[in-house]
């Protein structure tokens, strides 16, 4: 059983360094967008990481091995998956030979780092969630980006969840977080938070500089990019407040815990918004993709 499989392609680049960014499977399974969106995003973000001259590497698990990077067929797969894992879930589902599995933002920043990919895409990070002194609700992806050295672009955190205790956790882990063209924290669909990056930094060469810096600093762990949704494309913050109050309570009065909680609050939103959200998580994620790719290809310059 081979325990990951790199794309010739991935492989490829990675050997004769050119610029590869890795992508999460969730997003764009029906575990996180319905289809046919979920098929859409991989497909824009696919041709925006290609468009600025570097590599997709789509991650999961395919036959019971880690993935970096698809071959033919693969993506038909990981669109249909119903097994979704985070980074301590992949020990468990590799020993199980687990046939199709989406990763999280967690487990694929483990499988970027782990097959030498520095930069990672996503639409927006899990963090610390509302009420989480009671619940102790913490995303494993704060961990992950802290423990593996991959800049991650992102449009902040996911505006559902309590993005000032989600900054305080991020300091407290020693993640730099740094706002792309921005001083403020974004907060996915919308622009603005009303919270301060800790640092702004305005090209992808400089990114590249800063993580470079990083590393001579003796820093192990990774980076959070936060790039604003486009202004075509965001929902005002007034607007989108009001339909996570009504995911907020979806949620709550379903019962979902722990990864079952977003799903519902995301499909509460999207309802709320009169599925507007979908087309601006689309934007967004393209977006990062775009960002990603220049970061990545600055890296190697």
């Amino acid at each position: 059983m081979n325990q990951i499989r790199i794309s010739r392609e991935v492989a490829t680049a990675l050997r004769e360094k050119q610029p590869v960014v890795a992508l999460e499977s969730t997003i764009t399974s029906s575990l996180g967008l319905p289809a046919p969106y979920n098929r859409e995003c991989y497909d824009r973000v696919e041709t925006a990481i290609r468009a600025e001259g570097a590599i997709p590497a789509v991650t999961g698990i395919l036959d019971g091995s880690l993935i970096a990077g698809a071959e033919p067929g693969d993506m038909e797969r990981l669109l249909t998956a119903t097994r979704k894992v985070a980074e301590r879930d992949l020990p468990v589902a590799l020993a199980q030979c687990a046939p199709t599995a989406v990763t999280t933002v967690s487990a694929s920043v483990a499988i970027a780092a782990r097959v030498g990919i520095r930069v990672f895409a996503t639409g927006g990070i899990g963090g610390v969630h509302r009420g989480a002194a009671e619940t102790f609700d913490i995303s494993s992806d704060l961990g992950a980006i802290a423990r593996h050295p991959v800049l991650v672009v992102s449009a902040g955190a996911k505006a559902f969840l309590d993005l000032a205790k989600t900054l305080e956790y991020l300091e407290t882990l020693s993640v730099p977080v740094i706002g792309y063209e921005t001083e403020e924290f974004p907060a996915f669909w919308s622009r603005t938070s009303g919270l301060k990056v800790p640092a702004r930094l305005d090209s992808p060469r400089d990114i590249a500089v800063a993580a470079h810096a990083a590393t001579i600093s003796g820093w192990g762990g990774g980076m959070l990019i936060a790039n604003p949704i486009p202004f075509a494309d965001e929902i005002p913050k007034s607007e989108i407040d009001a339909a996570i109050v009504k995911g907020l309570a979806a949620a709550a009065a379903s019962g979902a815990t722990g990864p079952a909680v977003t799903p519902r609050i995301l499909a509460a939103i999207a309802a709320a918004t009169e599925s507007r959200s979908i087309p601006a998580n689309l934007a967004l994620a393209e977006s990062n993709a775009h960002l990603a790719a220049k970061i990545a290809a600055a890296l190697l310059s």
